[in-house]
């Protein structure tokens, strides 16, 4: 007997859109390459050590988030503690000299004037508008575009008109021009180098508003139990989920998808196939590229995905509870990995939680956005690719060695995961960890109506996760799968109903 829905993916979007499916009585099967849910969401152990690589703060922790509503119906806060910081981040520059991004919008610039002076004007008028910004919070409806009628739009449109004057004043800005504003030459010399060439403002700016609102806290436990937490939710409502089962083509029958079919050569039948997979194997690989126009083309010619990431993680026999959690360190003497000269190194420990480490231990992690083509070459030598892991690693405690004095002999166990390790796990496509990267450019799409769901000429067809839903993160990923079955659900006549659990 066929599922209703088979779903490709038990990463966020996925679990997200099997719960949603059962609670709204479609029957959904989940196939998932790896042998633990999560995706991206994901964790591993190392010799009592967690080292985490996704979660340091998820949007949705305020009771008075929307988000806070989609965790809870996905089951997620029911067993969920988290942890608010009074501080985001440290940003060192090359001389030492430091600027803390306190969540405290007063703190903040107080700290700020204290460093510029001559910048208090705006400065305070940056810290206005995050203030503002706090109080606005997304509606559930405004992502579920197939649905919206004209009553729930007027819904939508009153929640973003008190802070229209902020989004029209930063539409077409990029963070390197905002910051043109402060004269201060080491404000804006470090503020430009946070965020990536061309990332928008008001992203930046709603990042430290949800801080500020203290919507965007911590989970302790990281991760994994996160991604548990949404296993968990989905066998409970009755759902299946098949791993290391990687789905290598969708059975298409008179332009309808009607299955797929697995590594090991079986077959599964379906009436809905969603892929909530890395978006350029499905098109490209498991559908052959035969469904594809122009537009769809151009989004893998040409919009860049976010650069992937190598994380060296650390086991350390130490106390980091009095280091601040987050530092971005630019660097005088560049650190090279895989022939790449990188100024920048961010460390992320997490002291804080003691889930993570042996009590007095501490987990920690560095973290660079490398480039794509130098890893997927020098892969194809392992001896060089085992040697270039392990030179990176020592040149990482070398450098954080010499700002956190004593870390080098504290070292218990190390291990290095690179963009390929990425690929092996997820698949996505170059190693990339949150899709498409977010711009102008995307941004324009996303307000005209977004990147569609389904395929042309493809029916009973649909993706949802990071692909579909630039921008990355958690809380899209969750939401593109709630958006799925309740525009599944207007489809076919049906009430949408959500349930949370006992």
């Amino acid at each position: 007997m066929a599922d209703d829905i088979i779903v490709i993916g038990a990463g966020v979007a996925g679990l997200s859109t099997g719960c949603y499916a059962h609670m709204n009585g479609y029957q959904a099967r989940i196939f998932e390459l790896h042998d633990k849910p999560g995706g991206l969401l994901t964790a591993w152990k190392r010799k009592g050590y967690t080292f985490d690589g996704c979660v340091h703060w998820l949007m949705g922790s305020a009771p008075a988030s929307s988000f806070h509503v989609i965790w809870g119906e996905l089951g997620v806060l029911q067993d969920t503690e988290f942890a608010h910081f009074d501080e985001f981040a440290h940003i060192v520059d090359t001389d030492g000299k430091e600027l803390i991004l306190y969540t405290d919008m007063d703190k903040l610039a107080e700290h700020m004037i204290a460093l510029a002076p001559g910048d208090a004007k705006a400065i305070r008028g940056m810290t206005r508008t995050i203030k503002r910004l706090s109080r606005f919070d997304p509606p559930i409806i405004l992502c579920a575009r197939e649905r919206m009628g004209p009553i729930e739009g007027l819904k939508a449109l009153w929640e973003v008109l008190p802070l229209a004057d902020v989004f029209l004043g930063t539409k077409g800005q990029d963070w390197a021009s905002y910051v043109e504003r402060f004269e201060d030459p080491f404000l804006r010399d470090v503020l430009t180098k946070v965020y990536p060439p061309g990332f928008p403002t008001v992203t930046v700016l709603v990042v430290m508003a949800t801080q500020y609102a203290r919507a965007g806290g911590y989970p302790l436990g990281g991760s994994l139990p996160i991604a548990r937490a949404m296993e968990k939710r989905f066998l409970d409502l009755g759902g299946q989920v098949q791993y290391n089962a990687r789905v290598t083509e969708i059975i298409v029958e008179n332009d309808r998808a009607v299955g797929v079919r697995l590594e090991d050569g079986t077959e599964h039948r379906a009436e809905t196939i969603v892929s909530a997979a890395d978006g350029h194997s499905t098109i490209f690989d498991m559908l052959g590229g035969r469904y594809i126009d122009d537009t769809i083309q151009r989004y893998y010619d040409e919009l860049p995905p976010f650069e992937p990431m190598l994380m060296v993680s650390m086991g350390l026999e130490m106390d980091l509870s009095d280091h601040p959690h987050g530092v971005a360190y630019f660097l005088d003497e560049p650190i090279t990995i895989a022939g790449q000269e990188l100024n920048r190194l961010g460390f992320r420990h997490y002291a804080e939680d003691p889930h993570m480490a042996p009590p007095g231990h501490t987990a920690a992690t560095a973290v660079f956005d490398v480039d794509w083509e130098r890893w997927e070459a020098l892969g194809k030598d392992r001896a060089a690719y085992d040697a270039e892991k392990e030179r990176v690693a020592e040149q990482v405690i070398a450098a954080l060695d010499a700002r956190i004095p004593g870390l080098a002999d504290a070292v218990r166990v190390v291990d290095v995961a690179t963009p390929l390790t990425t690929v092996r796990y997820t698949a996505n496509w170059k190693g990339s960890v949150e899709g498409w990267m977010f711009s102008h450019e995307v941004m324009a799409m996303m307000m005209k109506g977004g990147m569609k769901k389904t395929l042309p000429g493809l029916d009973r067809f649909h993706m949802v996760g990071h692909w579909v839903e630039p921008g990355g993160g958690l809380p899209p990923s969750a939401k593109c799968g709630r958006d799925l079955i309740q525009n599944l659900c207007h489809r076919d006549r049906k009430k949408f109903v959500t349930t949370t659990p006992e």
